[in-house]
């Protein structure tokens, strides 16, 4: 009775471990899954597992007490292979060995029974992969409950004679319950106690005081999964963990995404409001606050192209006729043919020096006036659009005028995307939409 109490404890506290590792989701790693709703093919599901422990005639539950009261234990082995038709139940084939005694407590009589095989045929049910409550449960709780043909051959001793039967083959039923243990890919732990009902004449009594005998078979052993190492093991898979895995999965990938996506739009608002800043003209005198040099001229003021007041002198002045010449054109045409600006910034590529100071000279020499007007394609948005072709158009005049030209003979003015010559529709359209055009008057 201590022995068999003991082992009531020590089924008791492995059951308020296991139910103490299933609520607190401890061991997520020993959850085998793979794409949810996925076919059977993307798992493992054949297993095979060995194990050993001991035998008696006694049980826990209390029920078909032995014909003997001094039970012995004795060694019993085990080995199985089995088919898992779903995360929570599966097939197996099994075989038990091993051998069972007993005696009377007055010693008169004595049994052993030896089993050289059994074969069995079960059906398997794990509580863990199939209840959301057991969800990522390290520890899974088990069940399975079979039929089968065992062979014994019993020896029977009463008092200094032993009498062996003939072996007999007999239909048994193997009824097991446990803890399987997830410790790695595809390897469980299993700590099993199993109920086996025989035939009357296991333990040498025929007609003994109850209908069929039964013995117990305490045991341990492993549990190992078959096939691809790569595929997760389908007896290990929670259906709902795989789920909430793959969702998991897929929320931290668009939440990366929408992560950088706002950084690369914090990234274009601080280039937006930083050429906002560029573009102001705080003293409303023409020209940008980035190219002025003079910065607080007072209103209505004459600048010239780096915001600077222009000294008037008094004298007299002859109006002329402004002619351009074919040659003139030609001058103002290379330039626009060989402007170029940094990608989406307002920079002058050193490349367009040279002609621009053609124009330079022409508008020195003849004293023309220039208007330069700058234009974009439609690709982004119409004020960012309108604010770099504005920019574009003051950064040709004031190149112009740090070259000698008189900026208050230059106007420079931004269009953005209004004004195109060509479609927006094709790459080369809006090539030629990019643009800043240049006027001799």
């Amino acid at each position: 009775m201590k022995l068999k109490l003991q082992l009531v404890l020590a089924l008791a506290s492995a059951g308020l471990f296991a139910n103490n590792a299933i609520a607190q989701n401890a061991k997520v790693s020993s959850i085998e899954g793979t794409t949810p709703f996925g076919p059977a093919t993307q798992y493992r599901t054949w297993s095979i597992g060995v194990g050993a422990g001991v035998t008696n005639q006694t049980n826990i539950a209390g029920f078909n007490r032995a014909d003997y009261e001094d039970l012995a234990w004795n060694l019993g082995y085990s080995a199985y292979i089995k088919k898992q038709i779903s995360p929570s139940f599966g097939i197996k084939a099994s075989y038990f060995g091993g051998k069972t005694g007993g005696a009377f407590k007055d010693g008169t009589q004595s049994f052993e029974a030896k089993t050289p095989w059994s074969a069995a045929l079960s059906g398997e049910f794990q509580a863990a992969n199939t209840n959301w409550r057991f969800f990522n449960s390290f520890i899974k709780p088990y069940a399975s409950i079979g039929v089968g043909v065992m062979n014994s051959k019993t020896t029977l001793t009463t008092g200094s004679t032993s009498q062996e039967a003939d072996g007999i083959s007999k239909i048994y039923v193997p009824l097991d319950m446990g803890f399987k243990f997830a410790v790695a890919k595809g390897i469980n732990f299993e700590l099993g106690y199993q109920l086996n009902w025989v035939n009357q004449n296991f333990d040498g009594i025929q007609g003994g005081q109850y209908k069929n005998d039964l013995f117990t078979y305490i045991h341990g052993g492993l549990e190992f999964a078959l096939g691809n190492g790569s595929k997760p093991a389908l007896n290990n898979s929670n259906p709902v963990a795989t789920l909430v895995n793959d969702y998991t999965l897929k929320y931290d990938d668009l939440k990366a995404q929408n992560d950088a996506l706002n950084a690369k739009n914090q990234a274009l608002q601080n280039q937006l409001d930083g050429l906002n800043s560029d573009l102001k003209d705080d003293d409303g005198d023409g020209v940008a606050n980035k190219y002025d040099k003079c910065p607080g001229t007072p209103s209505g003021v004459q600048v010239d192209g780096a915001g600077c007041p222009i000294v008037v002198k008094n004298e007299t002045r002859v109006v002329e006729k402004v002619v351009v010449t074919e040659a003139d054109r030609k001058v103002v045409a290379d330039a626009i043919k060989n402007l170029e600006f940094d990608l989406g910034k307002a920079t002058i590529r050193p490349t367009s020096y040279a002609t621009l100071n053609k124009v330079a000279e022409l508008l020195i020499e003849k004293n023309f006036s220039l208007k330069l007007a700058g234009h974009t394609d439609n690709t982004g948005s119409r004020e960012l659009n309108m604010r770099l072709s504005k920019e574009r158009a003051e950064s040709v005049k004031a190149y112009l005028v740090s070259q000698g030209a008189n900026a208050s003979r230059i106007e420079a003015i931004g269009y953005g995307p209004d004004q195109p010559i060509a479609s927006n529709k094709t790459a080369d359209g809006r090539q030629q939409n990019r643009r800043v055009e240049f006027t001799l008057y």
